[in-house]
């Protein structure tokens, strides 16, 4: 009797200790933020190689496996030592995964980039003509229309002063910190290009001890967990798995179909750089919801430096091509992989495009979806160790729930009709 209430005191003594080292801890990153946001920023730059290769490993990891699986099943029966063919179809695996990425990449970049540096070229060439266009049109206009001319003086003048005032005040004294700037952007760009380098080497490694590192993961989850929570951890994890490799992969499928398919209809509109466009309308695609925004305005842009109708008809164009994406392409390869209603699905792009930026816009959606089944989930178990109801369309109406024999009663709003369900109902 005393050991168990020594052990009953021992027990609160260590919750209550741990809860004030909890609350401690938690004032310390509250006015230490700044420091400590610097701190993972800088083990984040540490890790970056890593990040690289996991994502790598991550998207090529689907083909990997296809290749291994195949091989094992053409060498079951043929094959004496299957251990040692196992190892060989991995490694063919892992090195066919790699060979294909890359070629991939490749044919992308040489299929697109001489298009794009030739749509580049043929802007700067046409630009001073066009320029000089716009402004005999704009003198002409202007000859004719005496008040309109004194507005546009007036404009014109009072832009000159602040462009002046711009150029004295704030970029000539500037000019070093820009220079500094430029110097730290070619840097970073040298960095990413090693981490990438590092990245692909990373790659490797995690795809040919991917299912060591998946034994080991499961192993520490069995033996921190109790069997059931250990086992729903693993089913979350599938589901983790299954939203983010079905979104990110779909989505990159329908954004090379919709930049095709803006390649097609502009070379059969006869409008300009088509390359150049479809390849800024497929990339800005990947985001959803503004993604066809952000694509279009640059695009619309390039166009109306060669001709304001084709400018008009590049719009409609993106619009028709954005509703079949929305309504027909994007549902038939993504379903509905998310679960979420275009609401949360706004929610998720501004939420984490602010935090973190493009990529947080890119995988805002899938990471909300997966929060958001963890709350719909914990919801659920709660209510039903309550024997409450888990259907949602009884509490869109609902009052108050009064307990009634071994069940409850749920009173809705006037004119709705009360239901009454039992505790065996109630589990669904």
């Amino acid at each position: 009797m005393k050991d168990g209430s020594f052990r009953k005191y021992l027990y609160i003594s260590l919750a209550g200790a741990l809860g004030i080292i909890l609350c401690i801890v938690f004032f310390f990153l509250m006015f230490r933020f700044d420091q400590v946001m610097e701190g993972l920023r800088s083990v984040q730059n540490i890790l970056m190689p890593f990040i690289y290769g996991a994502v790598i490993a991550y998207l090529l990891t689907p083909i990997c496996n296809f290749i291994e699986t195949h091989l094992n099943g053409w060498g079951e029966g043929r094959v004496k030592n299957r251990e040692k063919f196992r190892r060989f179809s991995s490694g063919v695996g892992i090195v066919a995964s790699l060979i294909f990425g890359i070629c991939i990449i490749y044919l992308l970049l040489a299929m697109v980039l001489p298009q794009v540096f030739t749509s580049i070229r043929g802007i700067v060439d046409v630009l001073p003509g066009n320029v000089r266009q716009w402004s005999l049109w704009i003198e002409q206009l202007l000859a004719d229309n005496e008040i309109l001319s004194n507005y546009v003086e007036q404009f014109t003048n009072t832009a000159y002063k602040n462009i002046e005032t711009w150029l004295q005040t704030k970029l000539l004294p500037n000019m070093q910190t820009i220079v500094t700037g430029v110097s730290a952007g070619l840097i970073s760009a040298v960095v990413v290009v090693k981490n990438l380098l590092i990245g692909l080497i990373a790659a490797v490694y995690m795809m040919g001890n991917r299912k060591k590192f998946a034994a080991q993961a499961k192993k520490l989850v069995y033996s921190f967990f109790r069997v059931p929570v250990a086992n729903d951890i693993l089913d979350e994890v599938q589901f983790v798995n299954g939203i983010f490799g079905g979104f990110i992969n779909g989505k990159l499928l329908d954004s090379l179909i919709m930049g095709v398919l803006c390649f097609v209809a502009m070379n059969l509109l006869n409008m300009p750089y088509s390359m150049l466009i479809s390849v800024i309308v497929g990339v800005t695609n990947v985001i959803p919801f503004f993604g066809p925004f952000i694509g279009a305005a640059p695009s619309a842009l390039i166009v109306l430096t060669v001709s304001p109708i084709k400018c008009i008809y590049f719009l409609i164009l993106i619009l028709v091509l954005q509703q079949f994406d929305g309504n027909i392409l994007g549902p038939k390869i993504l379903g509905n992989t998310t679960g979420l209603s275009s609401f949360w699905v706004l929610f998720s792009i501004l939420l984490f495009g602010g935090m973190f930026g493009f990529v947080g816009m890119i995988i805002g959606v899938p990471t909300f979806a997966v929060i958001y089944d963890l709350i719909k989930k914990l919801s659920e178990k709660l209510l039903k160790k309550k024997n409450l109801s888990t259907d949602t369309g009884q509490y869109e109406e609902l009052v108050s729930v009064i307990p009634r024999g071994d069940g409850y009663q749920y009173i809705q709003n006037s004119g709705q009709k009360e239901t009454e369900e039992g505790v065996k109902g109630e589990q669904r």
